[in-house]
């Protein structure tokens, strides 16, 4: 299970790479194998302003359909339009090709709320 130590979690399997005050979010390897086949992922919320924890895509496999959760309040500034065509990209590479957004982060100290790699491997059992 791949779980790089650089970036921080969420209880509902997404990482976060910080860069200044935007933040690229994604699905861990841990999701994306759980899930399967991934065949779709929606996000119609760039450019908008969302609350830590509200509702921005869902991500499709072919068994499932899962709501993806905002880590940190921000404005969804960009969207990974590789996903449109190519969706599967999450499955090969979660933490890079297969990011799905960016956010403008709005409140910093929400940063700290996140898991380290080593807290996210307790809530997964790695």
């Amino acid at each position: 299970m791949n779980i790089p130590s650089d970036l921080k979690y969420t209880k509902d399997h997404e990482w976060i790479k910080i860069d200044g005050d935007v933040a690229t979010v994604g699905i861990t390897d841990f999701a994306q194998s759980e899930l399967g086949d991934i065949v779709y992922v929606e996000v119609e919320t760039v450019d908008e302003e969302l609350e830590r924890e509200e509702v921005f895509g869902t991500v499709e496999a072919v068994k499932t359909v899962s709501d993806l959760f905002l880590p940190l309040t921000g404005e969804i500034i960009e969207f990974n339009e590789a996903l449109e065509s190519d969706p599967e990209l999450v499955n090969s590479d979660p933490y890079g090709e297969g990011w799905m957004i960016k956010i403008k982060i709005s409140d910093a100290s929400q940063i700290d709320d996140l898991m380290s790699a080593d807290g996210y491997k307790e809530v997964i059992g790695a």
